[in-house]
């Protein structure tokens, strides 16, 4: 089943953590205040695999990162633990800015390429995709495995045994996946 992840009402019927963060979300305004640059909540809150200090991860596209990072200064630069960063992230330009507000960390990661392109969404379709297909047992153990101290992408090529020695890439690589296909991966 595919999600709309620019529409965020599935957060209102969700898991406490979740409708907390839809609640901080609207409360911080972030979302409005960056419309211009398309942004989503990407990571693990949105699949319901976070763990206590999971943040809130907003991708944006951005073809100005100065004048991104002016915008979000201009809003959040008062708020506590505020970032901000400047970075190639495999070649790509990217604005990185945290903050902690309405009782999350929020962490911005701006690109100038669309969001639907960024690996950070790329990876959370797929991610999603083998959840629906690995069933409510997936959810727990990919959360264990994270409290055990690994990343989102490592914990899920650890627990479906998707082979590489990169899990960032091997997950991208299953974008071109069927459902079939993936389904006889979570069978394994």
């Amino acid at each position: 089943m595919k999600r709309n992840w620019r529409d965020l009402s599935y957060l209102q019927n969700g898991t406490s953590k979740q409708k907390a963060a839809k609640q901080a979300i609207e409360q911080s305004a972030i979302m409005q205040r960056l419309k211009e640059f398309d942004p989503v909540l990407a990571g693990t809150i949105p699949l319901d695999i976070d763990i206590a200090d999971s943040d809130l991860d907003i991708i944006c596209e951005s073809y100005d990162l100065d004048r991104f990072a002016a915008i979000v200064r201009a809003s959040y630069a008062a708020y506590e633990g505020y970032k901000e960063a400047r970075l190639l992230v495999q070649g790509v330009p990217t604005c990185l800015i945290s903050f902690f507000a309405c009782g999350f960390w929020f962490e911005l990661f701006a690109q100038p390429r669309p969001v639907t392109m960024q690996n950070a969404y790329r990876h959370m379709v797929v991610e999603h995709r083998l959840l629906l297909l690995g069933g409510p047992n997936v959810l727990h153990d990919i959360r264990q495995l994270k409290q055990n101290g690994l990343k989102t992408e490592p914990a899920f090529a650890s627990y479906f045994h998707i082979p590489g020695d990169d899990p960032y890439q091997a997950l991208l690589e299953l974008e071109k996946w069927t459902d079939e296909q993936l389904h006889a991966l979570v069978r394994r």
